[in-house]
This record gives structure tokens, sequence and C-alpha cells, in this order.
């Protein structure tokens, strides 16, 4: 046999011990976590801290203790629009305060001079093949201005632990101010046969970056909306973590973003906004590209969950409620779309899902998640390609993962390196459990 045949062979003869180890013994303590917690990704395991958001079960997701309802109200808002700046959003994520009118006037003015990007960053997108995915190309954007980090010449320069946040919150802040015109680029350039669109310095980042995309308001709001909404979520999902964790090894704020990227350009993480748009599309085909009645679609998702497939964008790890986030964008849409066909099946499968998830027994969260949303206002806005869905949702992570890592170095959090064991460690951990 040759390597790939005898390593198959170990794979499969390994299997069903970590099988064994799950079903019969994935309660026993190994440490202080469970075997299934060791096995499972360490699932609820408490072992980051940050202050800038909080997942609550039952409230859903806290951004410096306040709910979605409660960050949108409060949070200074420009004539006329209905969602608050992100430039607002950014100074109360870094320091927990809900700024003055003047406060944010100053945010918008530091975003305005440092949004300008580097010439070299669009040639090396357009030097990737054309059919490269989009993320590849947001993510390599971003690798390549690390030339152009303040903090690593700070290292280099003769580090001192307690000052590295002055520069990781100035990479930070670079970062942010270019990333809607990096994205709005990349957009047009693959999907638009190059057609750019320049930015406007004196609007604020979500009414720039829908001028670079070409969408009139409202549209504007619903960057602005997007953007806040998918900021954060705690540090343990998995385009936070891998800035946290690559970040923690002092590498800058460029090479921990890009990595962020790229862990949320993951199908069980970032992706799944367009998969459920697909999903939510094919139904509609499937019942006639219309409206269905509620029974049709009763039937069409029992018919799914008979078949041994999920409804897409129902259940969530944490939450046992609607997400709120889900909750803000409907809200959006019955004011600003409410009409709109693809938007009145989504709203009708809210209506009659969880009762059939609650019927059937098997999910925990029977309740929609962000993604069971997020996708239909893009799509009515003329966003018709789902491979940029993901790029949208980076644009609004990076605020969060970099406020957090401003903070990870202000408060000069140490290495990350958990420690592992082998399956025949956790093996005679559950022996011993057994016999006593």
């Amino acid at each position: 046999m040759n390597l790939k045949e005898v390593l198959g062979k170990k794979i499969e003869e390994h299997r069903p011990r970590t099988a064994k180890l799950l079903k019969e013994h994935g309660d026993v303590k190994v440490g202080e976590v469970t075997i299934e917690q060791a096995i499972g990704g360490g699932r609820d395991v408490k072992m980051l801290v940050t202050d800038i958001s909080y997942l609550d079960p039952a409230e859903g997701i806290r951004f410096r203790g306040k709910t979605i309802p409660e960050v949108m109200e409060a949070l200074p808002k420009l004539a006329g629009k209905d969602y608050p700046t992100v430039e607002a959003f950014w100074y109360f994520l870094l320091t927990g305060d809900v700024p003055t009118n003047a406060q944010v006037d100053e945010v918008l003015a530091d975003f305005k001079k440092r949004s300008k990007v580097p010439s070299y960053v669009f040639d090396v997108i357009k030097a990737l093949p054309k059919d490269s995915h989009p993320m590849v190309m947001f993510s390599t954007a971003i690798l390549s201005m690390q030339k152009e980090s303040k903090f690593a010449k700070f290292y280099e320069e003769g580090f001192k632990k307690m000052d590295a946040w002055q520069t990781t919150y100035e990479d930070a802040t670079d970062i942010i101010a270019r990333l809607p015109e990096i994205a709005a680029f990349i957009y047009r350039y693959k999907y638009k046969n190059g057609n750019i669109i320049s930015s406007d310095a004196s609007l604020d980042m979500g009414a720039n970056f829908a001028k670079m995309m070409g969408i009139p308001a409202p549209y504007d709001d619903v960057a602005r909306m997007y953007f806040i909404l998918h900021s954060d979520h705690e540090s343990g999902n998995a385009s936070a973590h891998t800035t946290h964790l690559v970040g923690s090894t002092l590498s800058d704020a460029y090479y921990s973003l890009s990595a962020g990227i790229n862990a949320l350009a993951g199908p069980l993480h970032g992706l799944a906004n367009q998969e459920v748009l697909r999903w939510i599309q094919d139904l509609y085909k499937q019942l006639g590209n219309k409206v269905p009645t509620k029974e049709d679609l009763k039937k069409a998702l029992w018919d799914t969950l008979k078949s041994g497939a999920v409804i897409p964008g129902y259940g969530h790890a944490v939450l046992r409620k609607p997400d709120p986030r889900y909750i803000a964008q409907r809200e959006y849409c019955v004011k600003h779309l409410p009409k709109d066909e693809l938007f009145s099946v989504v709203s009708m499968i809210y209506e009659i899902a969880p009762d059939i998830l609650i019927e059937q027994g098997k999910a925990k969260n029977p309740w929609p998640n962000v993604d069971a949303q997020s996708g239909v206002i893009q799509w009515y806005y003329g966003l018709k390609e789902y491979d940029f869905y993901t790029v949208l949702f980076g644009v609004g992570r990076a605020i969060g993962v970099l406020a957090n890592l401003t903070w990870d170095r202000g408060l000069g959090y140490s290495l990350e390196r958990p420690k592992s064991v082998t399956t025949a460690m956790l093996e005679d951990v559950a022996k011993k459990s057994n016999n006593k």
C-alpha cells in the first residue's frame, strides 16, 4: 500500500475510538473540561475574556452591555437616517461610551484622513486570477498592506508591552477606514466589468460604501445596519478567535485580521448566509415561483426534514431564542420591502418553522439566526453574486475583532497556548472513571 492508502486505513481504524469516547464517556472530565468538550472544539469552555460583546443565550448579543435595539437607539445617527454610523459604533465598541455628535465628527474626520487605499493594493487584487474567490481577494488585499503596519515598526524599534495598544489602535483604525473601498473595488472589478466608482471622503462609511457599490439610498442604511450587526459575536466564534489567536503571537493587525477573514470564509461560518439564500430560492422555485400557502410551505418544510436535511438558517450553537440580528433585519424588511416575494417566503418560514422543529423534537433552538434573513436583503438591492456576501460580513466582522485586538494589547494578554491530549489519554481517563 502507498502512503495515502496506509493513512486511510489508520483513520478508519481510529474513528470508532473517537465515536465511542463521545457516545459512552462524553461527560467524563479530563482536567477541568469534559471529553466531549475536548473532542468537540472546546464548545462552551469559558477561557476567553472580552468586555466588548457577550452572547447571552436568552437575550442574544450585547455590545458593551447593550442589546441591539438599545445600541441602535442610543448611538448618534445622521439626519434622516434610521441607523447609527459605523464611526459612532467604532467609538462605542472601543470605549463603552455613547459618543456625542462632536466625538462622532472627530472619528469621521479621522477615518477620512486614513481612508486612502495604497495603489499597490488594487494592483495585487488585479494580479490574482479574476475567477479567484472574492474572499481570497479580500484577505490578500488586507495582508498586502502589512508593510504599512505601525505596530510592526514599533516592535522593531523597541517593544514596550503596555504601550503596544497604541500602534495596534493605529493599525486597526487604518484598516477599518480602508476596508469599504477595498470591498467595493473587489465587487466592481470582479462583477461589474471593472467599472470602478471612486470614493467620496465627505461621506460616512455607510454612505460611501453604498456609493462605491453603485447602489442608491436607502442602501447606505443597509450598510450601516449590516456592518454593525455582523461586527462581533463574542471572542469564541471562529473569525474572532482566529484574529485573537494570531494576534496573541504579537503578529500585527494585518496578519491577524487576514487570518480571521480566512476563518470567516469557511462553510460552517461566514458562508452560511449565501447557502440559506440559495435554499430559499430553490424552495421558492419548487413551490411554483410564487408565495406559497402556509399549508404548502409546511409540507415542504416537513419533506425537507424527513429527507434528512435541515432547515437552513435555523438553530444556533448558543442562542435559545430568535437571533436579535435576525429580528433587526426583519424589521428593516417589513418597512422597506414588504411586498418582495422572497421576503414573504422568509417571513412565512419564520411563522411556521419553529413549531415544526419543536414538534420534530431534535432542535435545541428552533429559532432563526442572522443568516436566515441577511441574504434576502442583499439580493433585493441587486447584489446577486452569492460569493460576495461573505466579504460584506468580513467588513463588519473586522470592526469587532480589531476592537478586541486593540484591547488584547492594552491589557497585555498572553500568547494563547492550550494543552492537547492523545486519544489514548482520553481512553485511560474514561476507563478510570468506569472503575470508580
